[in-house]
């Protein structure tokens, strides 16, 4: 008799392309381009300070900056189709030194305009490389999908802690008005990645002939629901960790300097969870990992909440561990699930991650405003348990591959 397969699971798939090997030097490549590009694109919140003194800006003002800087993620759904069936490898070539282009100009822009055009300008840098990118990192991952997606995460945590350390240094030897010549780095890094990259087709395995957009989002409805409700509650606690954890530590007594090394260490943290999370997942199941990872950060938020403050430090490494080391994890399911129009389903993940964590920004900040920050972390701990039976309906591939007998 045949073995049950999930029902739930059946209708999303579709045959899964032939993988290969695992290129390491390839996935490394790939991966050392985002991260150059992430350092760039995370200059802008140390610069916030200095922009608010040069152009006497609000901070509604100074807020609107990061919206032209994300604004062109929306599009990476489009991006992500038309890299399903037309090499784009050229927007993965060129996303760094376009983002560090505008990034490093900013210290030289003469107007609030200006800079929010610059900001516009590698907003569209940042949306080709990750809708092309983790595309291209999948193919060349063969069966360990999970390993190349953590990879690519790695990267880009390590370039967003290097880069505000980087700016605030440039910053303190040449003042504002000398950012500017941080941009041949980013320049050098696309043409490292030119020379690279020339070995790597951005043509999709199955010759362009993915389906049309319209099919593959009708294919892909359970799993769009699904995803949007995880990313609905995984939004409260990633912002409630990483956004707001200085506040809420502030507002616990804490010193501003151990306020901003924590975050730092929940942030190093992260960088180890991500590169386990995605190999995890590779051997022992994508939504098993999934499941247990948002669980155990349920879980710690809620020690963290009402420990004693000595063991809050020790908490705060599991807790970047396990928190963010879920994102390689749902990248290697849209990929895997959906072969045929990897890099579409890679961009609507990355663009509805962009839209549902903003909407959370503001909604966590007037909540925590009407009940306090405590209640607002409890509120995110239980969210995240509430939506944990949305990962039964994400689609795992090998249901296809069970045997029967």
């Amino acid at each position: 008799m045949a073995t049950r397969v999930e029902p739930e699971a059946i209708p999303e798939l579709v045959p899964h392309e032939e993988a290969g090997d695992f290129e390491t030097a390839q996935v490394v490549t790939l991966s050392a381009g985002h991260g150059m590009h992430d350092l760039y694109s995370s200059f802008l919140p140390p610069l916030l300070p200095e922009l608010i003194q040069r152009f006497s800006m609000s901070n509604a003002q100074a807020g609107l900056l990061s919206a032209f800087l994300q604004f062109p993620s929306i599009f990476q759904p489009f991006i992500g189709y038309l890299a399903d069936r037309v090499s784009l490898r050229y927007l993965m070539i060129m996303g760094p030194a376009i983002t560090a282009t505008g990034m490093s100009l900013i210290g030289v822009a003469p107007a609030y305009t200006l800079v929010a055009i610059l900001l516009t300008v590698a907003g569209f840098g940042s949306a080709g490389i990750h809708a092309v990118g983790p595309a291209m990192a999948g193919r060349v991952s063969g069966e360990r999908l999970g390993r190349g997606m953590s990879f690519w995460m790695v990267a880009g945590e390590l370039g967003r802690t290097i880069g505000p350390i980087l700016i605030v240094s440039v910053i303190g030897w040449f003042g504002l008005p000398g950012t500017w010549w941080l941009m041949l780095g980013g320049w050098m890094a696309s043409f490292l990645l030119y020379l690279r990259l020339r070995g790597i087709s951005g043509k999709p395995a199955n010759s362009g002939k993915g389906l049309h957009w319209r099919d593959a989002i009708r294919r892909m409805r359970t799993f769009l629901i699904a995803l949007t409700l995880l990313q609905v509650v995984r939004s409260f606690s990633s912002v409630a960790l990483t956004t707001y954890l200085p506040v809420y530590l502030k507002l616990e007594g804490a010193s501003l300097w151990w306020a901003g090394a924590s975050l730092s260490i929940l942030e190093a943290a992260g960088v180890v969870g991500a590169l386990a999370g995605g190999s995890l997942s590779d051997r022992f199941g994508r939504r098993r990992v999934l499941s247990l990872a948002l669980a155990l950060t349920s879980i710690l938020i809620l020690f963290f909440l009402y420990l004693p403050d000595g063991y809050r430090t020790a908490l705060l490494p599991l807790l970047g561990f396990f928190s963010l080391s879920t994102t390689p994890v749902i990248m290697a399911i849209a990929q895997e699930c959906y072969p045929e129009n990897r890099a579409l389903a890679n961009g609507v993940y990355m663009a509805l991650s962009f839209i549902i964590q903003s909407i959370i920004l503001v909604v966590f900040g007037a909540i925590s405003d009407l009940i306090g920050m405590p209640k607002t972390y409890l509120l995110s701990a239980v969210l995240l348990l509430i939506g944990l039976p949305a990962i039964r309906w994400f689609p795992v591939r090998e249901a296809r591959m069970r045997s029967t007998s």
